[in-house]
């Protein structure tokens, strides 16, 4: 093979002939990429591939596909579907495709427009040659999978080598056009941007870009992360959505099975990469539907108190004193101790904001009553009968009975000493 034949197998130009007159800074951008490619490998190289002692298989015998052939080239094709009535964790696939519409809308902000449905959406995940980026990552497997008929589909494109990845691309963009709107995880972050890069080097048309988006890694954070060390897909699944991976591929794996499956082209490498990135887009559906319940009021709401704490605090960041209240207020009852001061906290702030004094005065002497000591209550109420009430003398009681306790941390205590002074001059005068 020339060296030009080399270069197009490497960079996914094989079918597109060299020019002679190519230009100086197109010859850079092919170094630069061979140069990215092989240091990824030498990175990676440590890591010992699984044995295989026999004789390498096919991938056609261990992964379900076949090889697709379009005008810009061939690649590996493997299609799935889950039926209305299969489980994934605790969850049917016919419960997934009903998540509100409006939930979606509130948890990707101004990206998905009102009026769409489930079947309108991409999922959409992909496996690559690293983490870093940039031209030298490569995309071998995009995994892809939507609602369709009460089933869910799953399309994944696997790119052989690197010449076969603008068949690859072109394939992403027909079935793109098909949809409305994208669900990914962490795909703001990392795979869209991947995806932009590759469009730009193989000369394509960018689909992706201007689709309408909910990213599901950062509803996930606000929600989950005061319960859960990370707020990883695989953690989730685990954690939230009963799914228990076996014998799963690690991710920090799959770069070098990529490389290893160019050396030696044994199925059987890929076959774990193939599962890991199905289950990746199931995940993500079920993830869906379960913070949209969570958002809604559907059934996911009365797993953890503690989740939908979480949830009224995104709506009242996001403006909806409204939907916050209404999640509030039965959290001030809740069983658990933490939830419930945190739901009174944040109620009557929200009360306060509003001018609705009774209602906050109210939730203040309630958090005294059952906590005397209560830092934050205790000074809210003692501003309340200062500024408001003028009663110096019950806001200085207030006052010093939590300078007398022991929460008041040491960086609070010069300012509250200050506030007891000022209160005790009041009443002297």
């Amino acid at each position: 093979m020339s060296l030009r034949d080399r270069l197009g197998r490497l960079t996914g130009d094989a079918a597109k002939p060299f020019q002679a007159d190519l230009k100086q800074d197109r010859v850079s951008e092919l170094r630069n990429k061979i140069s990215e490619i092989m240091n990824r490998r030498e990175r990676l190289g440590a890591h010992p591939p699984p044995p295989l002692k026999d004789r390498p298989v096919s991938l056609e015998s261990v992964v379900t596909g076949e090889e697709a052939v379009t005008p810009q080239g061939r690649f590996f094709f493997s299609r799935g579907r889950l039926k209305a009535a299969d489980f994934h964790g605790h969850a049917r696939v016919c419960d997934l495709v009903s998540p509100s519409m409006d939930a979606v809308a509130f948890l990707a902000g101004a990206d998905v427009p009102k009026g769409l449905s489930m079947e309108d959406a991409l999922f959409l995940d992909t496996e690559t040659t690293g983490l870093a980026g940039g031209t030298g990552t490569f995309p071998f497997l995009i995994g892809l999978g939507w609602f369709e008929d009460g089933g869910f589909i799953t399309h994944q494109l696997f790119a052989r080598d690197f010449s076969e990845e603008p068949a690859m691309l072109a394939c992403l963009c027909e079935l793109a056009s098909k949809r409305k709107f994208l669900v990914t995880f962490n795909g703001k972050a990392y795979d869209l941007n991947l995806l932009a890069t590759r469009f730009i080097l193989n000369r394509f048309r960018d689909m992706l870009s201007g689709m309408p988006q909910i990213d599901l890694l950062h509803p996930s954070r606000r929600i989950y992360s005061h319960r859960l060390e990370n707020v990883r897909l695989a953690t989730l699944e685990s954690s939230v959505l009963g799914v228990r991976r076996e014998q799963d591929v690690p991710g920090h794996e799959i770069p070098q099975r990529y490389f290893d499956w160019l050396r030696r082209r044994d199925g059987r490498l890929m076959a774990d990469v193939f599962r890991h990135n199905r289950l990746d887009i199931i995940s993500m559906a079920s993830l869906l539907k379960h913070v949209t319940d969570l958002v809604a009021g559907g059934p996911a709401a009365y797993s953890h108190h503690a989740d939908l704490l979480s949830v009224a605090r995104l709506h009242h960041d996001r403006g909806d004193l409204a939907a916050a209240i209404r999640i509030f207020e039965p959290l001030s009852r809740s069983g658990q101790p933490g939830v419930a001061q945190g739901a009174r906290r944040s109620l009557s702030l929200i009360h306060k904001k509003t001018n609705q004094w009774h209602d906050a005065v109210s939730l203040w002497q309630e958090m005294i009553a059952l906590d005397p000591y209560d830092v934050f209550a205790a000074e809210e109420l003692a501003k309340w009968y200062e500024h408001h009430v003028r009663e110096f003398s019950l806001a200085a009681e207030i006052v010093a009975r939590i300078l007398d306790g022991e929460r008041l941390s040491e960086p609070d205590r010069p300012a509250m000493e200050h506030r007891l002074r000022r209160l005790r001059y009041k009443v002297g005068s």
